[in-house]
This record gives C-alpha cells, sequence and structure tokens, in this order.
C-alpha cells in the first residue's frame, strides 16, 4: 500500500475498524526490527490490539492512502498503560506507561514515531500523570535519539529484566505550568465577575478566553455558581462557555465536570499549555534573520496588525473590541513585513506576567506560510521576552493543531497543561 507524502501524520485514538490493523502492523514492525522470533508466542500480544483498546490507551498515526483515494491508512501505533493494569509492566502511581511503539516499515522516516510520542505525552498530561516511563533495549539505537530529544532520562535504578533481556528504563517529567491564573492576566476580559470561586470573563464574544468562566478557587456550591454564570451569560447575549481543569487535584475538576454534563454542556475546543525555559536547557536558539523581510516592535497593535490576527479569529470581528482586550496588560506586538511593503506578513505579541513570557497571537498571512516566517518570529518574540526578564515561556495551542505542536516541539516546548473549553448546547434549555 504506497501513502501519499504529506506533511504530517495525524495521531489519535483509535478507531474500532483500526484496531485489528493496529495490531497486525505491531507485530510486523517488531518482526521487521528483529525484536521478535518467528513463532514467538509473544507475537500474539503484539496483535491482539482489542484488549490494548480495552484496557489501556490505544493511539494510531494515520495518513492518506493514494491507492485508496486518499482514505486515511494506519502507519503507526503505540499504546499507554496505566498503574496497576496489565500493560503496565514497571509504572508506579501516578504514572503511565509507553508500550509496543510501532512503526510500519513502508512509512519509516517520516517522522511518525516522533509524532506518536509527543501525542503520547500530551495524552499524559491531559490525564494528569505525573510522569511518563518506558523501556528500551540497548540496540534501540534509533529510539534512544528520539527519546532524548523529546526530554526523556535515564532512570538506571529502574533497569529490570531477566536471564537474556536487559531493559533499561527512561522517564519523562511534565514542566511546571504556568497555571489559569497567570494564564488569565496576560489575556484579561474586558469585564470581570467574582462569583463563588469563579472568575466570569465577558468580552463581546471575542475569543474564548475573554468569555469564559474559570474555576479559581473552591467552590462551595458550584450547582448555584453556574446558574448565576448561566444567567450573566444570556444577559450579555453570549452563550455559556466554562474552561475546565485537567483532572487531578481536589476532585473539584471531576465534580465540576460532572455537572456540565448533567447540564448539556459540550466540549468546543481542547487547549495544550506548552512550556520551555528561557534560561539554562534547552538553549535558546539564537534570532532568525530570513533574508527579505524584517521585524519591527511596538507598545500597541497598529490597525495592520490588528487586520491580520482579527481575519484569521473573526472578519467580523470589531477592531476596537480586539484592540481593547490586547492591550488589556502591557505587552509587545512583533509583525514582520517585506523590505518593500509595510503589509505585515506575520505577527505575534509576547507579554511578561512574573517571570513568565506568554506568546500568543501567531499568525501568518496564506501567501506567506511555509518560508520559517512563524518559526523566525516566534524566537524572536521569546528572546524579547527573556530580554524583558522572563525566566520561562508558554503559549496556547488547541490539542487538534499538530503543525503547530510541531513548529513549537522544534523550538524547546513541552506539554505541561491541557484544559478543554465546554459550551452549553443550547438545545439542552435554561
Amino acid at each position: 500500500m504506497k501513502v501519499a507524502e504529506v506533511t504530517g501524520p495525524t495521531v489519535r485514538l483509535a478507531r474500532a475498524d483500526e484496531i485489528a490493523g493496529a495490531g497486525a502492523l505491531t507485530a510486523e514492525a517488531y518482526l521487521a526490527d528483529r525484536l521478535l522470533d518467528e513463532d514467538d508466542e509473544y507475537e500474539a500480544q503484539l496483535r491482539d490490539a482489542a484488549r490494548r483498546a480495552r484496557e489501556a490507551i490505544l493511539l494510531v498515526a494515520t495518513v492518506p492512502c493514494v491507492e485508496s483515494d486518499g482514505t486515511a491508512t494506519v502507519v503507526g501505533t503505540v499504546t499507554l498503560a496505566r498503574y496497576g493494569t496489565d500493560y503496565a509492566e514497571i509504572a508506579e502511581p501516578g504514572e503511565l506507561e509507553v508500550r509496543m511503539l510501532a512503526v510500519a516499515p513502508r512509512a519509516r522516516g517520516r517522522g511518525i514515531a516522533e509524532a506518536l510520542m509527543r501525542a503520547a505525552l500530551g495524552y499524559a498530561v491531559a490525564s494528569g500523570a505525573r510522569r511518563v516511563v518506558l523501556s528500551t533495549l540497548d540496540s534501540m539505537v534509533t529510539a534512544h535519539r528520539l527519546y532524548a530529544r523529546l526530554g526523556f532520562v535515564r532512570a538506571p535504578d529502574r533497569d529490570w529484566g531477566h536471564q537474556y533481556v536487559h531493559l533499561r528504563v527512561q522517564t519523562w517529567t511534565p514542566p511546571e505550568a504556568p497555571g489559569a491564573l497567570v494564564e488569565s492576566r496576560t489575556w484579561p476580559p474586558l469585564r470581570v465577575e467574582d462569583v463563588d470561586g469563579w472568575r466570569v470573563g465577558i468580552s463581546d464574544g471575542l475569543t474564548r478566553r475573554g468569555n469564559s468562566a474559570l474555576l479559581t478557587g473552591t467552590a462551595m456550591r458550584p450547582g448555584d455558581a453556574l446558574d448565576r454564570i448561566e444567567r450573566m451569560y444570556s444577559q450579555a447575549g453570549l452563550p455559556s462557555i466554562v474552561r475546565t481543569p485537567r483532572p487531578g487535584g481536589d476532585g473539584q475538576g471531576e465534580e465540576v465536570a460532572a455537572l456540565l454534563d448533567a447540564r448539556g454542556y459540550r466540549t468546543v475546543a481542547e487547549t495544550d499549555v506548552l512550556v520551555r525555559s528561557l534560561v539554562g536547557e534547552p538553549v535558546l536558539p539564537a534570532r532568525l534573520e530570513l533574508p527579505g523581510v524584517r521585524i519591527s516592535e511596538r507598545d500597541e497593535p497598529d490597525d495592520a496588525w490588528l487586520e491580520l490576527w482579527l481575519g484569521a479569529k473573526n472578519d467580523a470581528a470589531d477592531r476596537d473590541t480586539g484592540r481593547a482586550i490586547l492591550t488589556g496588560v502591557p505587552a509587545l506586538y512583533l509583525s514582520m513585513t517585506s523590505t518593500y511593503s509595510a503589509t505585515p506578513l506575520a505577527v505575534v505579541r509576547v507579554t511578561v506576567v512574573d517571570d513568565w513570557a506568554a506568546v500568543s497571537c501567531l499568525v501568518v498571512d496564506g501567501s506567506a506560510r511555509r518560508r520559517g516566517l512563524a518559526r523566525a518570529l516566534t524566537l524572536h518574540a521569546l528572546h524579547d521576552g527573556r530580554d524583558r526578564g522572563a525566566q520561562r515561556a508558554f503559549l496556547q495551542v488547541e490539542a487538534h493543531n499538530a503543525a503547530a505542536a510541531a513548529l513549537y516541539w522544534g523550538l524547546g516546548f513541552q506539554p505541561a497543561d491541557r484544559y478543554a473549553y465546554r459550551e452549553r448546547d443550547a438545545r439542552s434549555g435554561g
């Protein structure tokens, strides 16, 4: 089967009609790498992806297939096992274990294993895992390079095996997240109301960040608080949107999620918070200077900056509203233009709160994509944040945006948190 040339795979939970193929692919990959002997009893376990899908998290990587008019075909898979399950060999409480990473031999050399592992780490963070663990053989040299690139470190005190097999353990720990309060200080809504442990933002409907309710403390009576929040959004002519945290902590997130389920809220977006250090490791790459373009910086967005950013958000958005949201906190606005035109090719915003630099609003004009502008402009924003005293940087990207995630991973960012925006379905009434 011939796969199409695409920019990258799509990684997601395996669908029912893909599970058997994922199992066959896993066995094929292990045989091709000589990790499995003919008639090895372990082959049956590798092929049994149905059980992995029931008892663990089974992810697949798909790409369009040339021979079937672009229909997605599975070219890679990985399993994530929770502590205490049959597939967890070394996981401790709070850890997720990576098992059975496999890429079809015909599809190798295209970054599929890395995409699978990046997605696996994102799922780990989303589930509230405190650490990710895996076991490797000394012969897996290519895999070792991948794990090192993703930030895994050796844990020799946890190595294990038996007489003929010696397995080396590696671990990955999510970086510290800025937290919802720091994030909200970099993007303050036009109007904020406090409702029993909630911070309710209202900004004329422009951006979910500016028009959602955020749980900031302990809500003593979350049902009553949600009643008030819903009335406030109704009076403002806006849908009721709630930002929900990942699992864990004191259990309040789970309680709120159950309450939202009962009220007919649906998930409209999932967002990853990506983090990197601006000092120490990984070393921040030098600013990129691209031929034929220049970068300008301002303390406020001009009309051309706003037009490009708003065009990517909502062409009908009011420019004054956008300006008011952005300038609610001091920030730096970067524009990249060609040397012969003042029209921005790309824009980005960076603001510093405490020791965090928040990078946001990155937009590249459609006519200027695939030229490295996004990478160059983001690097400039990171350097500007560090110059203003930031020690760390974060940004937010929708979980499904694989292209953006690949860009930010390449700049040293890693997942630290994930949250969801949930909106009340109008059909649920109330």
